[in-house]
């Protein structure tokens, strides 16, 4: 099968620089093919701008949607975000590796989805009608591939635990792995997430690494979270609001998850 690591963290030589090659080691070790989009050495640009369309008018008045629409229809976005929205297409499985700064992403693989989900690839896609709202929340471009997040913090497993201080780690990842990931159609798998990461050392490194391998070996066959389709009958349309029939005394983010 197909993976691509999307990864960003600035020193190669950190705990993440060293899962990072495990990870494409491991995988090609199974029999996998593998591409990286290693987002600092590839320098990438993070800002979303008028020059990701080639063939923007000077002086034009910048509309970052519509622009982006006629980039990917026209075939002239900007070559990096070509190549990266190629690497998609290839994948059957997709794994972002980041370290959770400030409770998200870093900013640079943040500039990564802004620019790659270009309107027309990643959203924007699909019939918009009384019964149907678009081909999103399970379907999509990217449906039928999966998806993992492989997260480093700091902090202990406990601070994102149901009643820890950071918030529940699930609650935290929600906007990635709902909208970032299931939005455009990807089955997301639990995330795997590495906690108290600045006292791992070379007595535990075997342990931390041994136990990504393991998540690494059933990217193919684990569930995947059972987020709820948006047009699978759950949601009223046009509002996308659960139907009042469905966990009829819940809120909050749980309550897209099927069996809540």
């Amino acid at each position: 099968m197909n993976v691509l690591l999307v990864y960003a963290h600035p020193e190669p030589r950190s705990l993440n620089g060293s899962l990072r090659d495990y990870t494409v080691r491991h995988l090609r070790e199974a029999g996998h093919a593998v591409q990286v989009s290693d987002l600092y050495a590839m320098k990438w640009k993070a800002e979303v701008d008028a020059g990701d369309n080639t063939a923007s008018e000077p002086g034009a008045r910048f509309h970052p949607s519509e622009d982006s629409r006629i980039a990917f229809q026209r075939g002239t976005q900007s070559a990096d975000i070509a190549r990266e929205q190629d690497k998609l297409r290839w994948a059957d499985a997709v794994i972002l590796q980041f370290p959770l700064w400030w409770f998200s992403m870093p900013a640079i693989m943040k500039g990564w989805v802004d620019r790659v989900y270009a309107y027309g690839f990643a959203y924007g896609v699909g019939e918009h009608s009384d019964m149907h709202w678009g081909d999103r929340y399970g379907e999509g471009t990217l449906a039928g591939k999966r998806a993992m997040l492989v997260v480093s913090a700091g902090g202990w497993a406990p601070h994102y635990g149901p009643r820890g201080v950071n918030g529940l780690i699930d609650h935290l990842l929600f906007p990635i792995q709902h909208g970032v990931l299931f939005y455009p159609g990807f089955d997301v798998l639990p995330p795997h997430v590495i906690y108290r990461t600045g006292k791992i050392g070379e007595g535990n490194y075997a342990e931390v690494r041994d136990a990504l391998g393991r998540r690494l070996d059933t990217l193919f066959t684990a569930a995947p979270i059972p987020f709820r389709k948006q047009n699978g009958g759950d949601y009223s349309i046009p509002d996308l609001t659960l139907k009042p029939g469905l966990a009829p005394d819940a809120t909050g983010l749980d309550v897209h998850l099927a069996g809540h």
